[in-house]
């Protein structure tokens, strides 16, 4: 059974939405996220990146950006820039790309559920991004990103929140990007009671986005409850801030790759070697890979595509098949010398969204040797790898459009 609890968000005023809402913080560079803020003393990177406030030379995970974290969230709610709900809800939010439309369940989530199982992971975590976390929440005192869940469709769920949705919104706007993010509270006890005992019936909840945010939770629950002798275990910190999508809704872009250089090989003799575990026409145009097992490659200046030869692919082996570990196991590792991409420097991951003139820009600047596109790994392939506890490689998933930072924030205390 997955546990699902309302909760009194902290969120910004209706004609502050915009300017608060950001990005979240791990998509983008400390340049890249005061380009963002620059102007905008109400932008929730002020929060999430408050390393933004701090000179420039400052080491991200010094102790005085944590508490710069928190001194601007206070300074947030000092101003009134977010204000906290009177009571219990919960929050529907809608995204909007182009063609694409996803509505998800804004809840907290329980600690106890992601250390038991119900929810269930497909990645590793890093030390060092987990303990980064773990800090910034831990300091905050808050939950202050939504982590990406899915779940299996469940016709009442979507009814309920299908109804929701023909009510008048809280939040509706255009980010400076150009989703669409519009949000709904239920504040009716009676439909919150209902969703709760109908989550209840959900045997597993999937984490999409949000491995380190997911594990830095756990910690966080460890550490306040080692230090609470009257933990009854319905504090706050048992639980942390969530959006659950239905699987039907989601999209999944591809984890792109680029590689810095060739292993030593030039680039006629890495084709050649290419060739004994792929099929390689040469492609006038860029290359999108319109099903599995097909990858784009980019090498001095040309586009190729790359069929998996089918001695290379075992489609019994639920990792195995995967396109990016094909790529991995038969090419990146074997001849570009990539043996573990979670740490090599040489290699660079790409999210979906960027497009293949990311992947030329960065090759025909010089930095990179070669670039590889793939398809993108499907719903149905996270969900039974996850339910057989199995851990895919890094960079598998990439989904888009991403949470929007700053319309909800669960406090911990």
């Amino acid at each position: 059974m997955a546990i699902i609890k309302p909760f009194r968000a902290l969120r910004p005023p209706k004609d502050l939405v915009e300017k608060v809402s950001a990005l979240p913080y791990d998509v983008m560079n400390v340049e890249e996220a005061c380009a963002m803020a620059a102007g905008n003393p109400n932008s929730f990177l002020h929060i999430s990146r408050p390393e933004i406030d701090l000179p420039g030379e400052i080491d991200p995970h010094a102790e005085s950006v944590y508490l710069q974290g928190r001194l601007n969230l206070g300074e947030f709610i000092r101003r009134g820039v977010l204000t906290q709900d009177s009571h219990d809800c919960f929050y529907v939010y809608r995204q909007r790309m182009g063609a694409i439309s996803q509505t998800g369940l804004v809840v907290c989530a329980s600690v106890d559920d992601y250390q038991s199982g119900v929810i269930k992971k497909h990645e590793h975590t890093r030390a060092d991004k987990e303990e980064d976390r773990v800090k910034h929440i831990d300091y905050l005192d808050a939950n202050d990103e939504p982590v990406f869940y899915l779940s299996r469709s469940c016709e009442e769920v979507e009814g309920i929140i299908e109804g929701v949705t023909n009510g008048a919104p809280e939040y509706d706007f255009i980010s400076d990007d150009g989703v669409g993010h519009t949000a709904w509270i239920i504040a009716d006890r009676t439909l919150i009671d209902r969703l709760i005992i109908l989550f209840a019936a959900i045997p597993k909840l999937y984490v999409a986005d949000g491995h380190h945010r997911s594990a830095a939770a756990g910690r966080v629950r460890e550490l306040r409850r080692d230090k609470n002798p009257g933990h009854t275990g319905s504090e706050e910190y048992n639980s942390f801030l969530t959006v659950i999508f239905p699987e039907n809704q989601l999209n999944i872009m591809p984890y792109n790759r680029a590689v810095k250089d060739l292993n030593g090989s030039s680039g006629a003799e890495f084709i050649t070697r290419v060739g004994t575990s792929f099929e390689i026409i040469p492609s006038p145009s860029p290359v999108i890979p319109a099903e599995r097992h097909h990858f784009g490659m980019y090498l001095d200046g040309r586009w190729y595509r790359l069929h998996a030869r089918p001695a290379i692919v075992n489609e019994k082996d639920t990792v195995g098949r995967l396109d990016v570990s094909i790529l991995q196991d038969s090419l990146l590792s074997p001849l570009l010398g990539i043996h573990n991409p979670r740490t090599d420097q040489r290699i660079h991951f790409v999210g979906g969204i960027r497009g293949n003139e990311e992947l030329v820009k960065l090759v025909d600047s010089g930095e990179y040797a070669v670039a590889f596109a793939l398809h993108p790994t499907s719903i149905a392939e996270l969900i039974e790898l996850a339910d057989q506890d199995q851990i895919m490689p890094p960079k598998s998933t990439w989904f888009e459009p991403k949470l929007r930072s700053g319309l909800f924030v669960h406090q911990l205390s």
